[in-house]
C-alpha cells in the first residue's frame, strides 16, 4: 500500500532554484516518487511512497522559507500512482497567467466540508467549479456551474463574458485540493465581487471527511496519477487513463467505436492525425518491450 500526499503551499521564494536539488535527493533517497513544483509563489505537487518517506518529505518541505504551516492530504493507492520522481521549476505552481494575483494578499473565505451544503444550497449563491471540462465531466457537486475551461488559464476570460450571470450572488468555488481556489478567490476580489468563498481542503478534504448519505457531490474525483480518480473515503474510482488524450474513461468505454488501447478513445479518436496515432502505436510498443524485459517505460 502505498501513502499519497497531495499538497501545496504559497510562500516567497527568493531562489527556487537552489531548493530543487535538495529535495530531489532526499526525495530520491526515500524511495518516493511524484511531482513537486517550484516557484517564486512557492510550491504545489503530488508525491507517493512509504508512510515514513512521506513524512520525511513533509518535514523538510515545512522547513523552507516560509512553509511551517504547510498542509497536505493523505490518501492511500494499492499500486503505485506514479513512475518516477520530477522536481520541476515553473513560472507558477498553479498556471492563471494572472501578474497582479497573488493568494498571499488575501483569497476569499474557507469554508470547512462539513458547512459546505449548507452554502451552495442557499438561494443567493452561485456555485463554480474551477477545473477543467474534462476532470467535471466525470464528477461535480449538484448545481454547480461548469466553465467548460480547456485550463485554468481560460478561466479569466470566461468570468469576464459570464459576469453578469452572477450579479448580486455570492460566489462558492472548489476543485481538487484547493490550490486553484486560492488563485480564483483572489482574482475575483480584485474583479470587485464582495463575497466569494472557496471549499478548505477542496473536493479530496470533502470525500475524505462526509460521508456518502450525507453527501452533495455526484460522481468521482479526477486525481493527477495512475490512480485517475477517488470517491468516497478516498477509495479508488472505477476511471482509467485513455494516453492519446490523457482524459479519463470508464472500463467499458473500452468497446466503444473509435478505442484502441494506449491510442485514442471516442472523445478523441477525430481529434489527431494518422500519424500521431501511429506514434501513440509506437510507444505502446515500446512499453510492451520494456516489460518484457521487466523494465519500467515512461510514457
Amino acid at each position: 500500500m502505498y501513502t499519497v500526499a497531495a499538497l501545496y503551499h504559497f510562500a516567497r521564494f527568493s531562489d527556487p532554484e537552489a531548493l530543487r536539488g535538495p529535495l530531489l535527493d532526499l526525495c530520491l533517497k526515500e524511495g518516493i516518487q511524484g511531482t513537486l513544483l517550484l516557484a517564486h509563489e512557492g510550491v504545489n505537487g503530488t508525491i507517493a511512497g512509504s508512510a515514513k518517506g512521506i513524512d520525511v518529505v513533509i518535514g523538510h518541505l515545512r522547513r523552507l522559507p516560509g512553509c511551517s504551516d504547510l498542509e497536505w492530504k493523505i490518501s492511500h493507492a494499492k499500486d503505485a500512482p506514479f513512475g518516477k520522481m520530477k522536481v520541476r521549476i515553473k513560472r507558477e505552481i498553479v498556471t492563471m497567467g494572472q501578474p497582479d494575483v497573488d493568494p498571499m494578499a488575501g483569497t476569499g473565505h474557507y469554508v470547512a466540508p462539513q458547512d459546505w451544503n449548507s452554502l451552495i444550497t442557499r438561494e443567493d449563491v452561485a456555485v463554480i467549479d474551477t477545473r477543467n471540462d474534462y476532470e467535471v465531466a466525470i464528477g461535480t457537486f449538484k448545481g454547480a456551474v461548469d466553465p467548460e475551461t480547456e485550463s485554468f488559464s481560460d478561466f479569466p476570460a470566461w468570468w469576464e463574458a459570464n459576469k453578469q450571470r452572477f450579479h448580486n450572488k455570492k460566489i462558492a468555488m472548489f476543485c481538487t485540493g484547493g490550490i486553484r481556489c486560492e488563485k480564483s478567490t483572489n482574482y475575483l476580489l480584485g474583479q470587485g465581487v464582495e463575497d466569494v468563498f472557496h471549499l478548505k481542503g477542496g473536493i479530496l478534504k470533502y470525500l475524505e471527511e462526509i460521508p456518502p448519505e450525507q453527501s452533495a457531490w455526484d460522481g468521482e474525483c479526477f486525481v493527477f496519477d495512475n490512480r485517475v480518480s477517488v470517491g468516497h473515503g478516498l477509495v479508488e474510482g472505477p476511471h482509467v487513463l485513455c494516453h492519446g488524450c490523457r482524459r479519463p474513461i470508464l472500463p467499458e468505454d473500452s468497446k466503444r467505436p473509435g478505442y484502441e488501447a494506449g491510442v485514442s478513445c471516442h472523445q478523441c479518436v477525430d481529434e489527431t492525425s494518422e500519424d500521431d496515432k501511429n506514434r501513440f502505436r509506437e510507444r505502446q510498443k515500446q512499453m510492451r518491450l520494456a516489460r518484457d524485459r521487466g523494465e519500467t517505460h515512461y510514457r
